[in-house]
């Protein structure tokens, strides 16, 4: 099923919200009817979880994430980080890392069996929370 929406008239939806198997993050700010979609499609399967990383709304580029884990860069608060690991499912490794490339969503293409990744980035920590 495919269902067209916007985000505070914005049509890349995909920059303001993270979607996966086990989880669904959605960038705080929003209208009642973007979340009310989100809500209606899938909170009685996997979590939705509204929040800010960073204090800023553009989560979908700032993390990477599938159902085994959730990477987060450096510049997420401790709330949020708090925040995040208390609303995802125990199943779900949810980690802060240090790392140049902080804009983790645009350096990192992965599902539940591979992770595509920038060059630079560390291989053994995407190994680990990600696969």
């Amino acid at each position: 099923m495919a269902i067209r929406l916007q985000f505070e008239n914005n049509c890349e939806v995909g920059v303001f919200s993270k979607l996966t198997n086990a989880y669904c993050l959605v960038a705080i700010g929003g209208s009642e009817s973007f979340y009310s979609i989100f809500e209606s499609e899938l909170a009685d399967v996997i979590p939705v979880v509204k929040t800010s990383i960073g204090g800023i709304r553009i989560i979908g580029r700032q993390c990477v994430g599938n159902k085994n884990g959730l990477l987060l860069p450096h510049t997420t608060t401790d709330q949020e980080l708090q925040h995040l690991r208390n609303s995802l499912p125990d199943s779900v490794v949810v980690q802060r890392i240090e790392e140049r490339l902080n804009a983790l969503g645009n350096h990192v293409a992965c599902n539940d069996h591979v992770a595509l990744a920038h060059p630079d980035l560390d291989r053994s920590l995407l190994l680990q929370i990600l696969l």
